[in-house]
């Protein structure tokens, strides 16, 4: 089945099903550091689970998929929380879909992130592998 999926601007209330959005627009901000810098605090909550899970931090370099996109995969981590977090200004695409057994195209959701947003997907939420849009980033 094929069906095209308009992307949505990526907001922490239309994503808060799905996990976090990190970025700089934050109600909690705090100067620190003799006023020199700005703590944004507590943007999202990273979750390892309770099977002895520990925090892990990669860099991914990510290229873009031909176009038109077809989402022909998704994954999930039951265990913990994963965040996405672009190191370059480039705009990219978040598909995700509600936690379950599986998922069904009309359950996925495509959000258009900007490039100074991170999402961190909550543990068993389905979604797709970084969907870059403009250029090679990380």
């Amino acid at each position: 089945m094929t069906m095209q999926i308009d992307p949505k601007p990526l907001t922490a209330t239309a994503f808060a099903h799905f996990g976090d959005v990190v970025e700089t627009r934050s109600e909690q901000v705090i100067d620190i550091n003799e006023g020199t810098s700005k703590r944004f605090h507590d943007l999202a909550r990273v979750d390892v689970g309770a099977q002895e899970g520990r925090p892990l931090v990669n860099i991914f370099r990510a290229s873009p998929y031909p176009q038109p996109l077809i989402l022909s995969m998704m994954e999930k981590h039951p265990l913990g929380s994963q965040l996405f977090m672009p190191l370059q200004a480039f705009r990219y695409l978040v598909a995700v879909a509600p936690p379950g057994d599986s998922v069904r195209a009309d359950d996925i959701e495509v959000f258009l992130a900007q490039g100074d947003q991170g999402v961190n997907f909550h543990p068993g939420v389905w979604h797709h592998p970084l969907l870059v849009l403009e250029q090679q980033q990380d």
